[in-house]
């Protein structure tokens, strides 16, 4: 995959992490899926999020398991804090255990699903001999 479309996708793919979590939880408790509503709520997490990207320099390697384990403490870490300090949002210990264990599980998750799919094309590719290759 082109290196700039690789890079595309995992900002697209984190973002959708993001909103993805602020989503179920805004319905599981009731709070309507409205876009601005959303948006208030994602906010914080995905200013951490741009910070994260920016304190490991994620897009030398976007697509990378060590990238997903290194923003995604970070994204919480300063999700909360913005959350808190600047949106006036709650941060109770249980949203903060679900957010930390959602985030993890979906922004470590998605990069190691793709590695293994790498690793079963490459060896695919490998076994066949190739596209080129005459049968």
């Amino acid at each position: 995959m082109h290196t700039d479309r690789r890079l595309e996708l995992a900002i697209g793919l984190d973002v959708f992490v993001v909103v993805l979590f602020v989503a179920i939880g805004r319905r599981t408790h009731e709070e309507g899926s409205a876009f601005t509503g959303v948006l208030k709520t994602a906010l914080p997490f995905l200013i951490g999020l741009a910070i994260a990207w920016g304190a490991v320099r994620a897009w030398k390697r976007p697509a990378a398991v060590l990238t997903g384990l290194a923003i995604w403490p970070i994204t919480v870490l300063a999700g909360m804090v913005i959350r808190r300090s600047v949106f006036d949002g709650g941060t109770a210990p249980s949203f903060v255990v679900v957010a930390t264990l959602f985030l993890g599980a979906f922004l470590v998750g998605w990069r190691w699903i793709a590695g293994l799919l790498l690793v079963r094309a490459a060896r695919a590719h490998q076994v066949s001999g190739g596209v080129f290759s005459e049968k």
